[in-house]
């Protein structure tokens, strides 16, 4: 289970990567992050690469809830409880926003595009939630792969520096999660997000 959870992760963590960068392209332009956001829709939205992604994702939350519960750990370290909560984050984030996802496609009909991510992030009181929300989870990820990194090298010779280097990623989320927050809020001054993703328009 394990190794099919560091598989799977890896696979995974290439999309994500790639969401994370089409997100950070708003700081430059919405329509940068759209034009990036349609092409990559070509790869990522093809049925079959959607599909084996969704099962994917499903098998590594059921494995990593799996492998929480089995955890024996008397005194964890840093990393290890970085990795545990983590974790925890990420599948309670997956579900949400996944659900948002096939909610909004599916029931309300709407293009899930850049407006459908940030319109939380745009209107009050909504960004209370939704700005933890989202900042949270990219640094949720961040600091898993920081804690897997550094807990599968640091029995290697040079320990010392997979911790700097674990630090580093961490360090790297943060910033991302800063850039992301920065250009969905154009510059924290706020979108005008359309009307049709107001969510009491989503409900009439």
């Amino acid at each position: 289970m394990r190794k099919l959870h560091r598989f799977l992760g890896v696979t995974i963590s290439v999309f994500i990567i790639l969401h994370l960068i089409n997100h950070i392209l708003s700081v430059f332009s919405v329509e940068m992050h759209i034009q990036t956001m349609n092409t990559l829709r070509k790869i990522y939205r093809n049925p079959l690469v959607e599909s084996v992604l969704i099962l994917g994702i499903l098998s590594q939350i059921f494995s990593g809830i799996k492998m929480i519960m089995l955890s024996k750990a008397t005194k964890p370290s840093f990393f290890e409880l970085t990795q545990k909560w983590s974790g925890i984050y990420m599948v309670f984030f997956f579900c949400v926003h996944l659900s948002a996802i096939f909610v909004g496609r599916y029931i309300f009909q709407i293009d899930t595009n850049f407006y459908f991510g940030v319109a939380g992030l745009n209107s009050f009181p909504q960004n209370l939630f939704f700005i933890p929300y989202y900042g949270l989870a990219i640094i949720s990820f961040f600091a898993h792969v920081a804690s897997v990194h550094h807990i599968k090298m640091k029995h290697h010779l040079f320990g010392l520096a997979t911790a700097l280097q674990s630090k580093l990623i961490l360090s790297v989320g943060i910033i991302v999660s800063f850039l992301i927050l920065y250009g969905s809020t154009n510059g924290f001054k706020g979108f005008k997000v359309p009307s049709e993703y107001n969510f009491k328009n989503l409900l009439k």
